[in-house]
């Protein structure tokens, strides 16, 4: 029996979630809070906990905050992130933070039930896009394999880009004006022949 805590401050995912696995055999949801403080304080010290499915952004403490405190009260509790966000800022964060998994909310709950079981068996459930910023991140982008019609600057805002920056944050980074950076992606969509950051994400020119 896996036995599950959920964080999860909107109301009606919380309870999809608890009915779901509920309904599950070999589940039962045993904690669960709206906010990182409320479910710590709801953990009563004899209830074992297997796996915490939590959100990051809450309430109060965010989710990845909340990891530390999950694991110092257990040590062998997983902890899976369940969120919207996928920037590899937070991505990194949580991982070394010491979550387990990082899962997208829009992932169906049957696929999130295999993930979760998935960490017995020493895996580690993260939706494919966020597998495949992992791997973007260990094995960048080099300016050799950019176009080179593009200029080593329009490169870094490149990969910027790739890496899930803002147009401020790509900004903040190089050191220019967020007037410039807006400039140079106008540039890059020209020489690239493409319309949206997504594009560039997805590697299409």
């Amino acid at each position: 029996m896996v036995h599950l805590g959920i964080i999860e401050d909107d109301a009606e995912i919380r309870n999809t979630l608890v009915e779901f696995f509920n309904d599950q055999p070999g589940f039962t949801c045993v904690v669960t809070a709206g906010t990182v403080e409320a479910f710590m304080h709801t953990w009563e010290n004899d209830v074992r906990l297997d796996i915490v499915l939590s959100d990051i952004g809450l309430p109060g403490e965010s989710g990845i905050a909340g990891i530390s405190q999950i694991k110092k009260r257990s040590p062998q509790c997983q902890v899976v992130m369940l969120t919207v966000y996928d920037d590899p800022d937070r991505i990194f964060q949580a991982l070394c933070a010491g979550a387990t998994g990082y899962l997208l909310k829009q992932t169906p709950l049957l696929k999130i039930k295999e993930g979760l079981l998935s960490l017995n068996e020493g895996g580690a459930p993260m939706s494919p896009g966020i597998a495949r910023k992992v791997v973007a991140y260990f094995n960048p982008k080099t300016p050799d394999t950019i176009p080179l019609k593009i200029t080593p600057r329009e490169a870094q805002v490149v990969q910027a880009i790739e890496e899930g920056l803002t147009n401020k944050e790509v900004a903040i980074r190089l050191g220019i004006s967020l007037e410039t950076v807006k400039s140079h992606i106008k540039s890059i969509y020209q020489k690239l022949e493409v319309n949206s950051r997504h594009a560039i994400i997805r590697g299409k020119y």
